[in-house]
Order: structure tokens, then sequence, then C-alpha cells
């Protein structure tokens, strides 16, 4: 059997003709058209966006028209499509809204840094003298001292109530605990699981800064400890001068 381009061709412009002198008839097909071409020009831009927040909203967005379509159309297919996904990914867009504005509040206020955490958060409490990870351990969370003290063990370094810890060794190559951390008085805590902090972590840019500025801060203090520890000690004999 031959294929006939002509004949293709001319069949698919009538069908395109029938549809323009349908949709022009009809200011309902006039409309669900247009949402259909306003979605694909959406779901285009959510491909090109390079941050999660604007890629969620612009998704919701061509979800609602899909709907719209859907309705008017009717198109039983794009209408069940849209009304299953637009719920799911307007709640994706709130949640990453609001994390990105608590990530930001966090920035400006820097002594509540971790209380953006919290909703993802759970409780937990230590005994006086009981530890919560020793030196070596696997890192699988993240933490915040609510109250009470407790103190780098090895160091002797108290730990500041409202700031988050622990994560040096969660973002380490071997995951390794490089301190020890002990209760000194009966302590509450918050604490987020390595699985959560990631997901947080690639769905927002800010968090994932704000991150980076923790470990480098850190990391600063670290080297400028040893600095000072390597100053105070006494030189040997014929090095000195």
């Amino acid at each position: 059997m031959e294929f006939d381009v002509g004949q293709l061709l001319a069949q698919q412009g009538a069908a395109w003709a029938q549809l323009m002198e349908r949709v022009q008839a009809s200011p309902r097909q006039l409309i669900a058209h247009l949402a259909v071409l306003l979605a694909l020009l959406l779901t285009l831009a959510a491909a090109y966006a390079r941050t999660m927040v604007p890629l969620r909203w612009l998704t919701v967005a061509s979800g609602l028209t899909s709907l719209i379509y859907g309705v008017l159309g009717p198109s039983p297919v794009a209408l069940l499509t849209a009304a299953a996904l637009l719920p799911l990914n307007f709640l994706r867009a709130v949640q990453v809204t609001k994390l990105t504005r608590h990530v930001r509040r966090a920035g400006v206020e820097a002594d509540m840094a971790g209380l953006w955490l919290k909703p993802y958060m759970r409780g937990r409490t230590l005994k006086a003298g009981e530890l919560l990870f020793a030196k070596g351990d696997r890192a699988d969370h993240l933490y915040m001292l609510v109250s009470g003290r407790a103190e780098l063990v090895e160091i002797g370094r108290p730990l500041e109530a409202g700031r988050i810890f622990g994560e040096i060794a969660l973002f380490s190559p071997d995951q390794t605990r490089t301190q020890s951390v002990r209760a000194v008085d009966d302590c509450t805590l918050l604490e987020i699981s390595d699985a959560t902090v990631r997901v947080l972590f690639y769905q927002s840019p800010s968090f994932g800064f704000h991150l980076i500025e923790l470990l480098a801060m850190r990391l600063g203090a670290d080297v400028r400890r040893v600095q000072q520890q390597m100053a105070a000690q006494p030189q040997p004999a014929g090095q000195a001068g």
C-alpha cells in the first residue's frame, strides 16, 4: 500500500479547518482551546524554571488551565488528570513557599536560625550525663537544643540553646561523628532525619545556602580553635626566635 503524503496533508488540513470552524462558532470551545494553549505555555515555562518556588506555582497554574479545558472541552482524560494532580501540586507549592520565607527570616534573625525547621522535627529528651551520640557514631540526624545544657565532650565546649548542631558529620563523606555530645543537665532537643534534611535541601535553594553558611561558620571556628591551641603550645628549645 502506497503512502500518499499529499492526501495525508489534505486530511489534516480539513481536520484543522473543521476544528477552527467549531471553535469560532462556540465561545465555550474558544475558551477551552485558549486554556489548553495557555496550559502548554505554562508547562514550558515551568520546564525552564531554575528554582523550586516558581516551578511549583507554574505547575499549579498549568493544572488549573488544564482543568478548565477538561470541563469546557469536554475532555474526561484532561479533567481527571488535572483534578488528581492539582491539589498535590498546590500543597507542594504552599509548603515550598512557606519554607523559603522561613529561611529568609532566619537569615535576618541569626539567633533563631533553627526555628524554621521545627515543623519538620520531632522532640527528644536526655537525662543529665546521657550521651546523645559518641565520636565515631554514624551521623543520621540533625539536632537543635531547646532547653537544658549540653556540651561537646572532647573539647568541653557548651552548646547554645536555639542553635542547630551535628550538621558537619551529616555532610561528611563517611557521615561519622567527630565529637561526642553529652547532656550536662536534663535536656530537651529537636531532631530531624538525614533524609528529610536532604529533601529540604533540594526543594529550597535558600535552605541550601543557609546550611552552607552554617557549615562554613562552624568549620571556621574549628580552624581558629586549632590555631589558638597551636599558638599556646610551648615551642621546643632551639626554635624560639
